[in-house]
């Protein structure tokens, strides 16, 4: 059994900072936490950075530059620095993890990221 909880969400005005913490717990040695994706409100879930196989990071095109992934490893968790924000950011922001023996996926309950203008 695998969990993954995210926290760090909030209401920040445009050009303010975030970050978002993806803890994961229970079976942890069994998944890969990927990294995190976003669903804004009438719009499909996007990927937002994850870690690649080889080990690097890859973003998707609108947050290059102004968002950072990590993780520490020894905490089972996943960080998503968030800079300069924009109102498009607006969404709730799920943590994806994928189970290694059989790529079943996880996905957390998600945390809402509001950005006014």
């Amino acid at each position: 059994q695998v969990q993954l909880v995210e926290s760090g969400g909030g209401l920040v005005q445009a050009g303010g900072s975030l970050r978002l913490s993806c803890a994961a717990s229970g079976s942890t040695s069994s998944i890969n936490v990927m990294g995190w994706y976003r669903q804004a409100p009438g719009k499909q879930r996007e990927l937002v950075a994850v870690f690649t196989s080889g080990g690097s990071t890859d973003y998707a095109d609108f947050v290059k530059g102004r968002f950072t992934l990590s993780r520490d490893n020894a905490k089972n968790t996943v960080y998503l620095q968030m800079n300069s924000l924009k109102p498009e950011d607006t969404a709730v922001y799920y943590c994806k993890g994928v189970r290694r023996s059989n790529y079943y996926i996880y996905w957390g309950q998600g945390t809402q990221v509001t950005v006014s203008s």
